[in-house]
C-alpha cells in the first residue's frame, strides 16, 4: 500500500484517478499491476454511479450488428470470454432465449444475424445457437401463446458491483492506495499535478505525474470546477432498471424485441427476482439526484408485458435502479490531453462493461509515452477469488458445502457468486452459523461484514446490502437497522 505524502521521486504517486466505477478501478488495478504507484479517489462508495444500474450483460451485443459493428462484436465477444475465464465467479453463462414477435426483426434477418454472431464466437467455448419451438419447448412456458419461436444463443451475465470492488480488491493488493469518502476539491497542474482531497473529513494534498480523471457523469464538473479545464464534450443518458418478483423458472435470460426497435432483457436476479432492463433517455443536470421515474419504469413493464404470460404492472416493482452513461460511445472515450511541460490529463468517459479490461489497457497505452512501464498482463490473470475454471462453478459450491455442513444451497452459491475461493477468508474454521457472529437477515453473517469492511472498502449499511450484494431486497428493516448498529460500532 502506498504511502501518501512518501515523497519518492518528484510525485507521490505515478498516477492519481479521480472515480472509483469500472473505468477507474480497472486503470487502477492494471496499472498497480505493473508496477506503477497508482492512488485512486472516490467521493462516496465504489460502484456508486453507473454500475449501479448496468445492465448486467457481458456479452458481444447482438444488435450491433444490425447496425454493421461486426468488428466491435468480434472484439466484445473476445472480451467476454476474457472475463469468463478471469472472473468465473461473477460472470455466469447463460442461455440467451431471442423470441420471434410478428411485429418485429423478420426471423430471417434475426436468423442471419445469430449466424454472423455464432461465427465471431467461433472458439467460445459456450454452446452454439439454435432454433427453439415455443408451444413445446419449456423456454416458452412463461412466455404469451401467440410467440412460437425463438433463437436462443449463448452469452453472460455479470454483476457490475463487485466487478468494480474486485478491480479495487486487487488494485489495493499490488500496492494501489484506494480511498472512497475521499474528493478531489482542488488541482493544479505543473510538471506535476498537485491535488487537494477531503478524505473522510481530512484534508491532504497528493502529487502526482500523470492524473485520470474517471468521474464519469461527473467528468464535467470536475474538469471545470476542481481543473479548471474545459471539459471533455459528450452526452448522457439515465439508464434504468426495475426488479419484479421472479417471473419465470429456470436460468434462461429472455432477449425482447421492443416496438422501438431496443432490446430490452428480462434476467434470473437473486434467486427469488427478475431483472428487467433497459430503459435509456437523455439526461442532464445533477447525476447524483438520478433516479427511474414513471415513465422509464411503464416502459419497462409494457416491454415486458409483451411477452410474458403474467402482466407486469408499475405495483410490481419491488426496487428500480438508475445511473448515469455516456450515450453514442460503447467504446467509451479515452482522451489524452498534453501540455507543453505539463503533466498529462486522461478522461476516460462511458463504455461497456464488456470491453472495460480492454479500455483500461488503451488508456495506459495512451500515457506510456510518460511513464515507463511493462506490458499489459490483465487478460491472463484472474481477479481475486477467480482461480477456478468457469465451468466448476457448481463444483465450488459443492465443495463449499462439504467443508462447511451447516451452510444451505442458497447461501453456499451466494457466497461462491460473491468471493469464490475467497470464501474461506469468511468462514475460516467456523462448525457453525454461530461461530460466523451475528446474522442479519437469512444468512448475512457478522463475519462477512467484518470483511467487507476490511478487505472491500464496505463503509456503510448501504454498501453492503446494494452494491457488494443485493441482500437489501430481501432484508427486513430491523436487521438493517442493526447492521447500521454493528458496523458503526466495528
Amino acid at each position: 500500500m502506498i504511502a501518501i505524502g512518501d515523497h519518492r521521486g518528484m510525485a507521490d504517486v505515478d498516477i492519481a484517478i479521480i472515480g472509483g466505477g469500472l473505468n477507474g478501478t480497472s486503470i487502477a488495478r492494471d496499472a498497480a499491476g505493473r508496477g506503477l504507484r497508482v492512488a485512486l479517489f472516490e467521493q462516496t462508495d465504489l460502484g456508486n454511479g453507473a454500475a449501479a444500474a448496468a445492465p448486467h450483460l457481458m456479452h458481444g451485443n447482438f444488435i450491433d450488428l444490425e447496425r454493421g459493428n461486426a468488428l466491435r462484436v468480434r472484439a466484445a465477444l473476445a472480451e467476454r470470454d476474457i472475463a469468463l475465464r478471469n472472473a468465473p465467479q461473477l460472470v455466469r453463462p447463460a442461455r440467451f432465449v431471442l423470441p420471434v414477435h410478428s411485429d418485429e426483426r423478420p426471423p430471417a434477418m434475426l436468423r442471419g444475424g445469430l449466424f454472423v454472431y455464432s461465427r465471431l464466437a467461433a472458439r467460445s467455448p459456450l454452446p452454439r445457437s439454435e432454433v427453439l419451438d415455443l408451444t413445446i419447448h419449456e423456454a416458452g412456458h412463461p412466455l404469451n401463446r401467440s410467440l412460437g419461436l425463438a433463437l436462443a444463443y449463448s452469452d453472460c451475465t455479470v454483476d457490475e458491483s463487485r466487478l468494480v470492488v474486485l478491480n479495487a480488491v486487487d488494485a489495493a493488493a499490488r500496492g494501489a492506495a484506494i480511498r472512497t469518502g475521499a474528493r478531489c476539491v482542488w488541482a493544479e497542474r505543473s510538471e506535476v499535478w498537485r491535488l487537494a482531497v477531503v478524505n473522510r473529513g481530512q484534508r491532504e494534498t497528493v502529487t502526482a505525474r500523470a492524473l485520470v480523471n474517471a468521474s464519469g457523469a461527473w467528468t464535467r464538473p470536475v474538469a471545470e470546477t476542481v481543473l479548471h479545464l474545459p471539459a471533455v464534450q459528450a452526452s448522457f443518458a439515465k439508464v434504468s432498471q426495475i426488479v419484479v418478483r421472479r417471473m419465470f423458472d429456470g436460468d434462461d435470460v429472455y432477449v425482447l424485441q421492443n416496438d422501438d426497435r431496443r432490446m430490452v432483457y428480462a434476467i434470473p436476479f437473486h434467486r427469488d427476482f427478475t431483472l428487467i432492463g433497459t430503459s435509456e433517455r437523455s439526461f442532464t443536470g445533477d447525476p447524483a439526484m438520478t433516479s427511474a421515474g414513471a415513465d422509464d419504469i411503464a416502459y419497462l413493464c409494457a416491454a415486458a408485458s409483451r411477452y410474458f404470460r403474467v402482466r407486469i404492472e408499475a405495483a410490481d416493482v419491488v426496487h428500480a435502479m438508475a445511473g448515469c452513461n455516456a450515450t453514442g460511445h460503447r467504446d467509451g472515450i479515452v482522451k489524452l490531453g498534453r501540455k507543453s511541460r505539463k503533466a498529462p490529463l486522461l478522461t476516460m468517459i462511458g463504455g461497456a462493461t464488456t470491453s472495460a479490461r480492454r479500455r483500461a489497457e488503451i488508456a495506459l497505452a495512451r500515457l506510456a509515452s510518460f511513464l515507463k512501464m511493462p506490458p499489459s498482463w490483465t487478460a491472463d490473470e484472474p481477479l481475486p477469488g477467480g482461480d477456478f475454471s468457469w465451468d466448476a462453478f457448481d463444483d465450488q459450491v459443492d465443495s463449499a458445502r462439504k467443508r462447511w455442513p451447516f451452510l444451505s444451497e442458497h447461501h453456499a452459491r451466494r457466497l461462491i457468486a460473491s468471493y469464490g475461493t475467497r470464501t474461506e477468508r469468511i468462514l475460516g474454521a467456523a462448525k457453525s452459523m454461530d461461530d460466523l457472529g451475528p446474522r442479519f437477515g437469512d444468512d448475512l453473517t457478522g463475519a462477512e461484514v467484518e470483511y467487507l469492511m476490511k478487505e472491500e472498502f464496505a463503509r456503510f449499511a448501504d454498501d453492503i446490502l446494494w452494491r457488494r450484494s443485493k441482500l437489501g431486497l430481501t432484508m427486513p428493516r430491523q436487521d438493517r437497522e442493526a447492521l447500521e448498529t454493528f458496523m458503526a460500532a466495528a
